[in-house]
């Protein structure tokens, strides 16, 4: 059967088996970022979002929060200084026992418009060596799909964070504020580090220790909290947001809308943390982005796959 004609978690759960056949199989485990640790803090919002969307957590009261600071790869063995991209995912507790999520990357842009290129993209990746797709697989995803062209080109001139408090980390996908109104805004987000932004090159992460991120920042934590500006960019009339290959012009205004402290790690992350970016409150939807919706299926069947230790 064509896999266009398949329910989307169908699709996902072909989509999640060519991730294993890249990286291999850790059963308990995330299928991206699968190496990660859990930190607690609290979100201050100061009002400025409140212009554009009714979201409990971004008008004037403050939020705790769950924050996973992660390695990209799927193998948790990968050395931090290996993998270019980080992740930074963000759990807001909302009144009512409700959550909202806030999944953001160190790298502004994703390889794949669509969910079957996506699906074709990791059929090409599971011919890589050890789970790190080699050169000539890069030049075959980039001659097959041509927005995929600067997502590579990026990952290969990409630095790698000296910390994770050090860095800037993107939502990729567009979403849409809601006013009281009824005015909608498309908005992507960005998270700015109040410890400014270092960076190593490759070949200077690549001596550093496997997991020289987490042993960083549990030393930078031990002298206090680490602190992060939470903006948004505004998008215009003729900005994508149904495309995650595409990054909005530089000069789109943007506006902080709150402060994230995070204070302490976690002994370790809930057995039933799940980072569903979809997952949004009222004064704020989701974009038309295919990839985005395609995220929730493909989450869930990594996340059922990680409870049932497979």
């Amino acid at each position: 059967m064509d896999s266009e004609k398949l329910p989307e978690f169908h699709r996902a759960d072909e989509s999640i088996d060519h991730i294993e056949e890249a990286a291999g199989k850790f059963p308990g485990l995330r299928r991206a970022h699968a190496r990660g640790n859990c930190y607690e803090g609290i979100f201050k919002p100061n009002g400025r979002a409140a212009l554009f969307t009714d979201a409990p957590h971004l008008q004037s009261e403050e939020v705790s929060v769950i924050v996973r600071f992660s390695n990209s790869s799927s193998n948790p063995n990968h050395s931090d200084g290996l993998t270019p991209p980080k992740g930074m995912a963000v759990q807001f507790a909302l009144p009512n026992n409700q959550i909202t999520n806030l999944v953001c990357t160190t790298i502004p842009l994703f390889f794949a418009r669509t969910p079957e290129t996506f699906i074709e993209v990791t059929k090409l990746m599971s011919t890589a060596k050890k789970g790190l797709p080699d050169i000539k697989a890069l030049q075959k995803i980039a001659a097959k799909f041509p927005e995929s062209k600067a997502f590579f080109k990026m990952i290969k001139e990409i630095r790698l964070p000296a910390s994770y408090a050090m860095a800037q980390y993107f939502s990729i996908h567009a979403f849409y504020f809601i006013n009281e109104n009824g005015k909608r805004q498309a908005v992507k987000y960005l998270w700015e580090p109040d410890a400014g932004l270092s960076m190593y090159t490759k070949k200077e992460a690549a001596k550093l220790l496997h997991n020289y991120l987490d042993e960083e920042l549990d030393q930078r934590l031990s002298n206090g909290p680490i602190g992060f500006n939470l903006n948004i960019q505004l998008g215009k009339e003729n900005d994508p947001t149904d495309d995650p290959t595409v990054v909005w012009p530089g000069d789109r205004q943007q506006i902080t809308i709150g402060h994230l402290a995070i204070h302490r790690k976690m002994d370790k992350c809930p057995e039933d943390l799940f980072f569903d970016p979809t997952v949004v409150p009222r004064g704020i939807e989701c974009s038309e982005d295919p990839i985005l919706h395609f995220r929730h299926h493909a989450y869930a069947v990594s996340y059922d796959r990680r409870l049932k230790n497979k």
